[in-house]
């Protein structure tokens, strides 16, 4: 499975963007998948998680009701909204795929990465 995340810019602080993450070469459907951020100078974290059937989701503290994981296993592609973004939220973000239907949230439970895309939230 390869994975090419997109949807990433330069916003303001407050504003909005989609990030999109599609998946080719086998079906997002069967895989849980999620989204990490790796800020400079920092390890990659954990930002949220959505199970196969998009049933369970899971986000870390400090995006909830921010950040919305979505799903659409027909177009195999995962979003990530995030809205009332702040400078603390600049970093790569990756997509990634897991071989369960279970989300996960640690960074060991993911098979499958994206390349990556930027997003930098200015004050």
């Amino acid at each position: 499975v390869q994975l090419q995340a997109y949807g990433g810019g330069l916003v303001q602080a407050g504003g909005s963007l989609r990030l999109s993450c599609t998946a080719s070469g086998g079906t997002v459907g069967s895989y849980a998948m999620g989204w990490f951020r790796q800020a400079p100078g920092k390890e990659r974290e954990f930002v949220a998680a959505i199970s196969w059937t998009g049933s369970t989701t899971y986000y870390t503290d400090s995006v909830k009701g921010r950040f919305t994981i979505s799903r659409d296993n027909a177009k195999k592609t995962v979003y990530l909204q995030m809205n009332i973004l702040k400078p603390e939220d600049t970093a790569v973000y990756y997509c990634a795929g897991r071989g369960l239907p279970a989300a996960g949230r640690s960074l060991g439970e993911y098979d499958y990465w994206g390349q990556g895309t930027q997003v930098t939230v200015s004050s």
